[in-house]
Formats: C-alpha cells, sequence, structure tokens
C-alpha cells in the first residue's frame, strides 16, 4: 500500500496537491512502514490497509488494533461497515477504480446546503461578476501615477494604483527630506502622485517616488524666485571652513563664507535656525544650488534706510578719495569731505580697514544700491573726527537727532521762503493796471523813467 500510494505521488505534478493531501499521504507512507513488518499479526495488516483505504488514516491504527483480534467473518463485516462507500472487492488488492476512489474521495469539499444550481443563493450572478471585472492596466518605470494611500509599513507606505497587486514608496522615496515615519507626510484614503521607479518584482509588486515629483517642483519654483530676485528663508543644515549648507525649499544650497557677512563666517550657533537668503545661481542639470545671504541683508537694509539714519560699520577699503563702509551686508562711500569739518590728508590714518565706525546716511539710490554715508555730521565740533572719535561715535545718536531738527527747520525756511515768492508774484500779475489819464499826470512825456 505504501509503495503504491508513494508512485501515485511521484506521479503528480505537485501543484496540484494542496498541503493537507500532501501531509495525509507522507502519514500513511510513515503508519504503514511501521505496522507492515514481518512482525505484525496479518490480521493488524490487513485492518490497518482497509480502514487507510477508507480514508479515515487518523484512526487507522486504533480501528487495526481492535478489529484483528474479531474472528475473520466478523472482522470482514466490520470492515464493510466502515467502509461503507469504499468497498474493496479482493482483500489485499485493490482495482484502480477502488484506488481513485480511496485516494481522492475525502478530499472533495461540498458545502453544507449543497451546490445549489440558482445564483439567487450565491448574490451574484456571473454576468454581474463579468460586469465588474476590469481590465487590469499595467505601468513602465517612469510614468507618473495618482494612488491612494492603503496602509503604513515601519519603512514605507502601500498604495493602491489600480494595479493587481499594492505598490509600494519608501521612506527615502516620500519627500524632499526623508521622515522618520511615513505617517508624517502622508495620509490614510488620500491622492497622492507617484512616479514608477522599478519593474514588477515576483510578487508583482511596483516601487513608487513621490520624492522626484516634488524635486521637479521644487527646482521650478527656485528657478521663479531667482528670476523675481525674491528673498526666501533656508534652515542652516552644516557649518564648515568654505561656508554653510541650507536647505531651500527642500533643496541642498550651498551658501560661501564670502556671502555671509563681510568679514565673516557663518558660526556653528546657526545650524538648525532660519536665514534669509537669495539665490545666486540655479543649475538643475547639475545639481547646483549657490545662495547669499549678503545679498538679501543688502535689500532689506536698504528698504528700511532713509536720510538721517545712523548706521554701525566697518572700513572694508580706503581709497585716496574716501573710505567704503560695510553697513549691514551694504556697502557705502564715505567720502573724504564727509569725515570732518577739518581738512584731512591722509584718510588710512583717519580711517584704518577693520575700524568699527558710526556713521549717518545722508543720500542713498535704492535702484543701484548706493548709499553715501557721512562722520562730519555727527561732530559735535568742528575737527571732533580728528582729536576725538570716542565722543563722535558716543554722541552720535543725539547729534543725529539734533541734525534732523536741524534739517527740518531748514526745510520749512525754504518752503516758507518759496511761499512768499509764489504770493508776490501772484499779487504782482493780479494787480489791476493804472488809467491812462492818471499815467500821464504821474509821468510827463517828456520824461522817462530811468532818467529821473
Amino acid at each position: 500500500l505504501g509503495y503504491s500510494r508513494l508512485r501515485a505521488l511521484q506521479m503528480l505534478p505537485m501543484r496540484t496537491l494542496s498541503v493537507t493531501a500532501v501531509l495525509f499521504h507522507m502519514s500513511i507512507l510513515v503508519c504503514g512502514a511501521l505496522v507492515h513488518t514481518p512482525n505484525t499479526p496479518r490480521s493488524f495488516q490487513e485492518c490497518f490497509t482497509a480502514v487507510t483505504v477508507m480514508g479515515d488514516s487518523s484512526a487507522a491504527l486504533t480501528a487495526a488494533a481492535s478489529l484483528h483480534h474479531v474472528q475473520p467473518p466478523a472482522r470482514r463485516g466490520a470492515l464493510m461497515a466502515l467502509g461503507s462507500g469504499n468497498v474493496i472487492s479482493t482483500p489485499g488488492t485493490m482495482t484502480r477504480d477502488e484506488r481513485l476512489r480511496s485516494r481522492y474521495g475525502g478530499t472533495v469539499f461540498e458545502p453544507e446546503q449543497g451546490w445549489g444550481s440558482n445564483d439567487a443563493d450565491i448574490g451574484f450572478s456571473y454576468e454581474e461578476m463579468a460586469a465588474t471585472m476590469k481590465d487590469i492596466v499595467s505601468y513602465s518605470r517612469g510614468e507618473t501615477v495618482t494612488g491612494t494611500v492603503l496602509g503604513f509599513e515601519p519603512n514605507g507606505a502601500l498604495v493602491d494604483i489600480g494595479v493587481k497587486s499594492s505598490a509600494y514608496c519608501s521612506l527615502i522615496e516620500s519627500a524632499l527630506v526623508k521622515p522618520q515615519k511615513p505617517e508624517e507626510v502622508f495620509e490614510l484614503g488620500e491622492l497622492y502622485d507617484f512616479q514608477i521607479v522599478s519593474r514588477e518584482d515576483e510578487n508583482g509588486q511596483l516601487m513608487l517616488s513621490r520624492r522626484r515629483i516634488l524635486t521637479e517642483a521644487a527646482w521650478e519654483a527656485v528657478a521663479a524666485f531667482m528670476t523675481e530676485d525674491k528673498v526666501v528663508n533656508g534652515v542652516v543644515a552644516a557649518v564648515n571652513r568654505g561656508g554653510a549648507m541650507l536647505t531651500v525649499n527642500g533643496l541642498r544650497a550651498f551658501l560661501p563664507g564670502s556671502h555671509y557677512l563681510p568679514g565673516q563666517n557663518p558660526p556653528e550657533e546657526l545650524i538648525g535656525k532660519e536665514l534669509a537668503v537669495k539665490l545666486l545661481d540655479v543649475d538643475k542639470e547639475n545639481n547646483r544650488l549657490v545662495v547669499s545671504h549678503k545679498k538679501a541683508m543688502v535689500d532689506q537694509t536698504i528698504q528700511e534706510l532713509s536720510v538721517g539714519t545712523v548706521l554701525k560699520g566697518v572700513v572694508t577699503a580706503v581709497k585716496p578719495y574716501g573710505a567704503f563702509v560695510d553697513v549691514g551686508g551694504m556697502s557705502g562711500l564715505l567720502h573724504i569731505s564727509q569725515i570732518s569739518c577739518d581738512h584731512i590728508s591722509d584718510v588710512a590714518s583717519v580711517l584704518p580697514v577693520g575700524m568699527a565706525i558710526k556713521c549717518m546716511v545722508i543720500s542713498q539710490d535704492k535702484g543701484k544700491g548706493r548709499v553715501a554715508l557721512s562722520t562730519k555730521t555727527l561732530e559735535s565740533e568742528p575737527g571732533d573726527m580728528l582729536k576725538n572719535q570716542e565722543k563722535v561715535f558716543a554722541e552720535a545718536e543725539d547729534t543725529a537727532a539734533k541734525y534732523k531738527e536741524r534739517l527740518e527747520a531748514e526745510r520749512k525756511a525754504r518752503e516758507e521762503a518759496a511761499q512768499d515768492v509764489i504770493f508776490g508774484l501772484e499779487s504782482v500779475f493780479n494787480d489791476p493796471p493804472a488809467e491812462e489819464g492818471e499815467a500821464g499826470e504821474s509821468t510827463p512825456e517828456s520824461v522817462l523813467p530811468f532818467e529821473s
């Protein structure tokens, strides 16, 4: 019996056998090897073979142990009763039909109510099922699809894009900056755009990327910012000797040290903080993004400047005609004639490079970003910039306030003088002309005005 079952098992395709069927046949082989030995009584072997053929391998040993003590006629009747539907015509041998019936007779599933012929018992008809079936779409790598987030996993999210298996989007492909959990960037049931980044694997699953779509949109945004010359905020991610690395609109950007503040490099305390910057270079092909904090500060400073404002600055360069002073990232000119009321022959001796000073804005050109500065207007006494610079810088705000008041008084005086001139001209043009008789009596014809 064991040999015949083994041959049948070898001849069948493995994919046609379920796990239960395989375990059943293996149990038969093991039990048959234990029972069919030279020392086992013949009656016990017959009982085991018959009960096993009937399909009840779990009760084979128990039934065999209870029946082999019975006399042969009674034993044969008991076996027939047990077999009911699997009758063996000749004990010890089986025909082909008996062998197939015993092998597959107990593995057929049948519902408790039986197989009904009415589709209403199932709940739907085959026509309805066919109407609901759609063609399974397929995608290739690089295509953009819209999918619904179905669930979260520790390292990604499952997305339904309308194919036979749920697609997968890993954490690193979920956003421009890798999140800690997929819940930070996705919501269950929401629709998102993804890009196919792989072919189907052995399970029919596709790999998706949302980061590539967001990257394209981010490059378009920064290109528009540069065209508009717009100030944007970036988060400092790292600092080194050459400058700093920032995250601008989700993209990595480089801030050169020369474009932070004049004479300064970005300190480590800036890591994690926001910094206002302007875009200097946007190169998507080479993945290069360069920004400037100094340029952003210049634009902000020049918008807030007004004539008479006192600023702190550092002398960055000295020329024969004056000195250049950095004020809030912007370079202004302090002309030699505006340093002091007294004569100056050598600018470097009064304002060396690197010296911190205070100066006043006397004129500006916001369109060109030019600012004219003066320290002469901050002198309470002529020549203080040459004699006592500390006093000039200490009293700069008070002196500037007095200077503004003086400018305001002068402006009002000029306006009043202009109004007087206008009123005088109006009175001249509005007076009526003198009569001819009166004019003849007062001024003889023989006498001209310039002769008298």
